[in-house]
């Protein structure tokens, strides 16, 4: 099994910043894209921005040039700074992770969710 836990977020005024971080721990052979997705209320859970094991990475539009993801992988951690944020940006933040694990016998890749941390954004 593989555990995600968020740090970070809280409550911030519109045209600040804010950081997330998320470390991954457990059975972990390889970890593959980490990323983040939000989700607020009333409305579908969506991507933010994810970063491959290469280290390439992919944003929403809503964030491009304001939020930057980012990834220790000595630490297993990826990390999201968050930039000139806005009342939209409210919502609960959710890391995610594809994680090759060794069960014993063979090799799995599945995907992981951490818990989730709130981000508020007031104007």
């Amino acid at each position: 099994q593989v555990q995600l836990v968020e740090s970070g977020g809280g409550l911030v005024q519109a045209g600040g910043s804010l950081s997330v971080s998320c470390a991954a721990s457990g059975n972990i052979v390889t970890i593959n894209a980490m990323g983040w997705y939000r989700q607020a209320p009333g409305k579908q859970r969506e991507l933010v921005a994810r970063i491959s094991s290469g280290d390439s990475t992919d944003y929403a539009d809503s964030v491009k040039g304001r939020f930057t993801i980012s990834r220790d992988n000595a630490k297993n951690t990826v990390y999201l700074q968050m930039n000139s944020l806005k009342p939209e940006d409210t919502a609960v933040y959710y890391c995610n992770s594809v994680v090759t694990s060794y069960t014993g016998r063979l090799y799995a890749t599945s995907e992981y969710w951490g818990r989730g941390t709130q981000v508020t954004v007031s104007s």
